[in-house]
């Protein structure tokens, strides 16, 4: 696959930020979006909104990182470094989703800075990672800040009230999800088994553009969402509009999943070390 274009050594490069949550087994969160991050040759910025005690069975707990703390985080960052693009994965509650809008507008950010959202409300494994309140926050404070929303069909059931299981279905959600003020809305197809490939739908209120990939035969995805999120802000921060981003970032996540490895005694994370193996890169 074509990569995104690295920056020459000793010069500075492009810089995106995660605002999530960390992965004490490193399969997801923070963890996957800096390996996506610096394997596609941008500076990771990090803000930590809680930290999970994780392995690859399951969510034994979480700590919410202090409200000022994330606020100061952003502001540190932005003040002094500059953000190209950003992501967002675990955001716990209402209050850290509100104190993450109100920073993001205080900065200056909003509208001039790329924001994918990736809603995580809950584990592969099922573990809740987000309190039910919190979705209205989600759906009220952050879906109007973002450039695109990224998310899987249990967090569309969860959004919208959509439970998607065919291409009609998929078409209603993303305009629900629209509707509710992103700039675009993808609804992943990764877990819509009724389908032999794994289709994603991008809208931007006018148009929909279908991206199709295959279904890699894995029980090892483990943070695949947050590698997909994390690679469209990647590319978006490199200038690509958002069809371009989205089908950059679909090729990534398959690559990623062909590669994805056994970790512990339950699901392996998906692995974007692939591209160190790559011939152009030997």
């Amino acid at each position: 696959m074509t990569y995104l274009p690295l920056t020459p050594p000793g010069q500075t490069p492009l810089r995106v930020m995660t605002i999530a949550g960390s992965d004490s087994g490193g399969g997801a969160g923070i963890q996957a979006d800096m390996r996506t991050f610096a394997l596609l040759g941008v500076h990771s910025l990090v803000t930590v909104t809680a930290v999970t005690v994780q392995n690859s069975l399951g969510v034994r707990g979480f700590h919410e990182i202090p409200l000022d703390v994330i606020a100061g985080q952003i502001e540190a960052v932005a003040s002094d470094i500059g953000v190209q693009a950003a992501k967002t994965g675990m955001l716990a509650s209402s209050a850290i989703i509100e104190t993450i809008a109100d920073t993001w507008r205080a900065q200056g950010l909003a509208g001039s800075v790329p924001l994918v959202v990736d809603p995580v409300c809950a584990s592969m494994h099922g573990d809740p990672l987000l309190h039910p309140s919190a979705l209205d926050a989600m759906r009220t404070e952050l879906f109007p800040l973002a450039t695109l929303v990224t998310p899987n069909l249990d967090e569309v059931r969860l959004l919208v009230d959509i439970d998607v299981v065919d291409e009609q279905s998929q078409r209603a959600a993303v305009q629900a999800l629209h509707a509710l003020g992103p700039q675009w809305a993808l609804v992943k197809g990764g877990h819509l088994r009724s389908s032999p490939h794994s289709p994603d739908l991008l809208y931007n209120g006018t148009d929909f553009f279908e991206f199709d990939g295959p279904r890699i035969d894995t029980g090892h995805d483990h943070g695949a969402g947050d590698t997909l999120a994390a690679a469209v802000a990647s590319a978006l921060a490199n200038g690509y509009d958002m069809p371009d981003a989205v089908a950059f970032a679909k090729r990534w996540v398959t690559e990623c999943l062909r590669a994805a490895y056994p970790l512990g005694s339950g699901h392996g994370p998906v692995s974007a070390m692939f591209r160190l193996s790559a011939d152009e890169h030997r």
